[in-house]
């Protein structure tokens, strides 16, 4: 059966999970001409390992080495991830996903701006749910989360409780179109998917916000190897942030049933 390759999203994470038993492995990179603290090319890079403990559940860690905020990379955050599937309706051709997930992070990062990113900039964690629909060569999805910060700043109500937001809301919707092969007739045929998403958020504790386009392209090399390049960026807002617009290369690779459990003799 070939992947849905056009719910394998660029920035966000479809209801599907991984094959039970399965590993996957990812690099990602988010690079930046500038931040709004160093005059310099910048970049962000996160290793990430994804399991399939089962057909519903996947487990995801990872990590940071960021210059975000040096001029030399330094280790920065981890994190860990864990998504649960608790209902799918399959046809031919067509499915709907529903997830719900759960994110902790913590980060030696120092506390800036305004935004709330758990992917190196915040220690925090994040809960949410996942629906994803899928039309033959055509996927939506959207995610709806809450994020809490966790930084001896949001109880030091007197110096910094009420310089920055410390809990925000997340609403995002991605759609993928999967442009080639028009027709399967082998799972070494690659994968060319267009991606479009929409990337929100807005703070609970404070009046600011922003709104981001991100538009992407995917190439799925034998049906376990992808390569992601994205481009990101604001589209109205009034958060201070770290940048406003990023590029994002990801490079991703599936081991179906390496888990499993050995039989013995």
């Amino acid at each position: 059966m070939p992947l849905f390759g056009q719910e394998l999203y660029v920035f966000n994470e479809p209801a599907s999970t991984l094959p039970a038993r399965s590993l996957n492995f990812k690099l990602k990179n988010h690079l930046v001409q500038q931040t709004n603290l160093l005059n310099q090319f910048s970049f962000r890079t996160t290793p990430q390992v994804f399991m399939g403990v089962n057909k519903n559940l996947t487990i995801r860690l990872g990590g940071t080495v960021s210059s975000m905020y040096s001029t030399l990379p330094k280790v920065e955050s981890f994190h860990v991830y864990a998504k649960y599937r608790f209902l799918s309706r399959d046809a031919i051709h067509r499915h709907f996903r529903l997830a719900g997930y759960m994110e902790a992070a913590r980060t030696n990062a120092p506390f800036m701006n305004d935004e709330i990113n758990l992917g190196g900039d915040r220690s925090g964690v994040e809960a949410g749910l996942i629906l994803t629909q899928l039309w033959n060569k055509f996927a939506l999805s959207s995610t709806i989360s809450q994020t809490q910060v966790f930084h001896y700043y949001r109880w030091d109500k007197v110096r910094h409780g009420v310089l920055h937001p410390f809990t925000s809301a997340q609403f995002t919707i991605s759609g993928g179109y999967l442009v080639f092969p028009r027709t399967y007739t082998s799972y070494k045929q690659t994968n060319f998917n267009l991606y479009l998403e929409l990337l929100t958020q807005r703070a609970l504790d404070r009046s600011l916000y922003y709104v981001d386009l991100a538009p992407a392209f995917q190439l799925i090399f034998s049906s376990k190897t992808k390569l992601n390049v994205g481009y990101r960026f604001q589209v109205k807002g009034d958060m201070k942030r770290m940048m406003q617009e990023s590029w994002l290369l990801s490079l991703e690779t599936s081991f179906l049933g390496v888990l499993k459990k050995k039989v013995k003799d």
